[in-house]
């Protein structure tokens, strides 16, 4: 939870470098969220009760766009933990490459995007 809180902290930050525990607890917290939101909106369709699935549904859509910009932020600065500039973003569509680079280690000690997140 310290994570997911330690990224809405730096909401807008698309400077410096985020740790793959950042990132990847970040993930894991919007993933259940989501299935969470998923799970309200398949219930209260499923006994048909429409305001509360009109609800959930406005509600999941209000927390993806919330979740938007802190996700865009955290995934910049886990590339630039990588040494690799937030504009490789643009390569979402062949998700491979992206992914590959979230999983990597961050480079040893400072780069050009700042000092190295694990302290050291």
């Amino acid at each position: 939870m310290n994570w997911y809180l330690q990224v809405w902290k730096s909401f807008g930050d698309f400077a410096g470098r985020s740790r793959r525990e950042e990132y990847w607890m970040f993930f894991l917290f919007n993933a259940i969220v989501q299935l969470a939101l998923f799970v309200l909106i398949y219930a209260f369709s499923a006994v048909n009760i429409q305001p509360l699935s009109v609800i959930s549904i406005l509600l999941t859509a209000a927390y993806y766009l919330a979740v938007f910009v802190p996700w865009l932020a955290v995934s910049v600065r886990r590339l630039h933990d990588t040494d690799r500039s937030g504009w490789w973003m643009l390569t979402l569509p062949i998700i491979a490459i992206l992914l590959y680079f979230y999983i990597l280690d961050g480079t040893p000690g400072e780069n050009r995007y700042g000092p190295n997140p694990k302290g050291a």
